[in-house]
């Protein structure tokens, strides 16, 4: 199965002359000179793109939400566990997130990646981002897999 928001390839990885093509595109077939055109409107009827009454989907949240790394260490906040809690409510979007400590330098410019990606996600209405300290952030937080790439 395949992410509706991550474009797929056409062939081998490292075959960077094939065009990319999206899930809706290649519904309608709109593949030209390795770009990709679709309407709006097509990405929008695209059922896992959006909830089907146009609500945000907390996966969505979640693709926005990997895309906002910790400078430092190069990983995403989703990944390295400093996501508490995703609230979704139609258009609405909160979440509870902490850092990895009190005296994060990066603090400010995580949390303000995150509350921009998930401001980019489409149809998406009010956006609250909570730092949180209770539980504190431990390393047990980290996504298992990265865990073990880490040396955890």
């Amino acid at each position: 199965m395949y992410d509706s928001a991550e474009p797929t390839r056409a062939s081998s990885a490292s075959d960077t002359s094939a065009p990319v093509v999206t899930p809706a595109a290649a519904k309608l077939g709109e593949v030209d000179g390795g770009s990709t055109v679709a309407p709006a409107s097509a990405v929008a009827a695209e059922p896992s793109a959006e909830g089907s009454d146009g609500a945000v989907t907390t996966d969505q949240v979640k693709l926005a939400l990997r895309r906002v790394k910790d400078p430092e260490l190069n990983l995403n906040i989703l990944d390295l566990g400093l996501i508490y809690e995703m609230t979704v409510e139609g258009t609405d979007v909160a979440i509870d997130m902490s850092l990895t400590s009190p005296g994060c330098p990066s603090g400010p410019e995580i949390m303000g990646d995150a509350e921009r990606q998930l401001r980019a996600i489409p149809g998406v209405g009010n956006v609250a981002v909570n730092l949180v300290w209770s539980p504190p952030w431990t390393p047990e937080r980290i996504e298992p897999r990265v865990r073990a790439y880490l040396g955890f």
